[in-house]
């Protein structure tokens, strides 16, 4: 069976090796175009490139596929029996979908119909969810709404952070796209409907990165953190100066009385209960006490909390904005 690869990520780069690695032949990978990363802005390529062009694999990298014939025919002529697809990060058209004996599959990395879209696995953090998961399934013309093939859930850990499921669930993703690809090549094909109970993970906007202290509990505030750690990070005015929290704990009231019993405590959420070196920084939040344990200043890079107070002060009374 000639399989086309089509992704661009380290998670896509997961799954094709282990495709590769399982003895599938591979005719070519399509991915995004080389594209300027960084603060010196020097092109990158793709760790999808990457890979491919050390096993030797055509690789190709168009701006578009949707209406660019020519590229269709260039696809059509390598003859491949099923594409995968992995974290692309766009919709393929009809015309390219039609292309396949076998079709195309996708590893979306949700316990579809939750979460179809661009960014599943920091929504079903931000969002607090206990449980998430991988699926294979048929593409269509429309967003993640084809039917599913295999599915396999996991449980988030409480203080997991986006980064780190990610990186669970590519190497998930990767043991069950093998596992499908096995299923077709042996004539086992089954196919569940999602039908439309189903949930949006849209892309991440910048609006969502500011912590809400008046209307969000110590939860979510917290599950936001975790969510957009890493990437944009989430962040919250102090004094003045923008700083971006990237991990955190929450402290019940009765466990910050007992630490600090001459603290006064009743006091408007986002206002910092108390701070030093020592001690790290808790911030008043509806629900519970943010102790923060990561933070990263303007122009600065990420520290603990205790190396950033010896520097930074924060005092007690300081509101977050």
């Amino acid at each position: 069976m000639k399989i086309l690869f089509v992704g661009t990520p380290d998670f896509a780069q997961e799954s094709l090796e282990a495709v590769i690695n399982s003895g599938y032949e591979i005719v070519g990978v399509i991915t995004a175009p080389d594209k300027p990363k960084g603060r010196g802005m020097k092109i990158a390529e793709s760790e999808v490139k990457k890979y491919a062009v050390s096993k030797k694999i055509p690789v190709f990298q168009p701006e578009k596929i949707r209406n660019n014939p020519e590229f269709i025919s260039k696809i059509k002529s390598l003859n491949a029996d099923i594409a995968c697809v992995v974290v692309y990060g766009k919709l393929l058209p009809k015309d390219f979908l039609d292309l396949f004996k076998f079709g195309c599959i996708n590893v979306h990395p949700s316990l579809l119909p939750k979460y179809r879209g661009a960014a599943p696995i920091q929504w079903s953090i931000i969002n607090g969810d206990k449980k998430t998961g991988v699926c294979t399934m048929y593409l269509d013309v429309g967003m993640d709404d084809g039917d599913i093939i295999l599915k396999e859930e996991v449980d988030i850990g409480e203080d997991e952070n986006a980064g780190e499921l990610w990186d669970r669930l590519s190497t998930l993703g990767a043991k069950l796209l093998v596992k499908t690809l096995d299923n077709i090549k042996n004539g086992i094909i089954k196919r569940e409907k999602q039908g439309d109970n189903f949930t949006l993970a849209p892309k991440l906007e910048r609006e969502i990165s500011k912590i809400d202290w008046e209307n969000k509990t110590a939860i979510q505030i917290k599950n936001l953190i975790r969510g957009l750690n890493p990437g944009m990070g989430a962040f919250t005015i102090i004094n003045n100066k923008k700083v971006k929290f990237w991990k955190v704990k929450i402290i019940s009231f009765e466990d910050f009385n007992n630490m600090f019993p001459n603290v006064e405590r009743n006091l408007p959420y986002g206002i910092v209960l108390h701070s030093n070196a020592k001690d790290g920084l808790f911030i008043n939040a509806k629900d519970g006490i943010v102790s923060v344990l990561e933070i990263q200043g303007e122009n600065s890079k990420r520290m603990n909390i205790n190396d950033f107070l010896i520097g930074n002060k924060i005092e007690a009374g300081y509101k977050c904005e």
